[in-house]
């Protein structure tokens, strides 16, 4: 396999976008809605909205095709006065996991957030996804932090 370019999402994305984001959420037992998957598209085609998007495309003599994408998210970090950044979702196709696909789309999540003033690039992932958490546990440190969240 060659490696993938990682580079912003565009507007031709949209569709191989959306088949992997709702993998995504089969992997996580969630079934996103058409308003949900129109409205995150929404988010991530304007340029002023604060969640953005990194895809990982390989090209090859039969074409292009998405493999991958990380929606990156700046922040307001209130420890520091100065940015902060959410990976909110990750995501690679099965087929393309262990390629170095995830450690290139982290790496370009750094660049942006360099690029825009540095700050704290944090994630979440889910209690029992130890494959996520082997390479994480090599590209970042783990913190003792505690997550909760209640529906409002």
């Amino acid at each position: 396999m060659t490696d993938p370019v990682i580079r912003p999402i565009e507007a031709r994305d949209h569709d191989q976008w959306r088949a992997l984001f709702v993998a995504y959420g089969v992997f996580y037992k969630t079934a996103f809605s058409d308003e949900v998957l129109a409205g995150v598209w929404a988010w991530l085609m304007d340029d002023a909205h604060e969640v953005s998007a990194l895809v990982a495309e390989l090209v090859d003599p039969d074409g292009s095709r998405l493999v991958g994408f990380a929606h990156l998210r700046r922040l307001h970090d209130t420890f520091t006065a100065g940015p902060g950044w959410s990976l909110d979702d990750l995501y690679v196709a099965p087929e393309h996991r262990g390629a170095g696909v995830a450690r290139s789309l982290i790496a370009a999540c750094e660049s942006v957030a360099r690029a825009h003033g540095g700050g704290t690039l944090r994630w979440i992932t889910a209690a029992d996804n130890y494959t996520a958490q082997r390479l994480y546990d090599r590209v970042a440190t783990r913190t003792s932090w505690v997550t909760y969240e209640k529906e409002s």
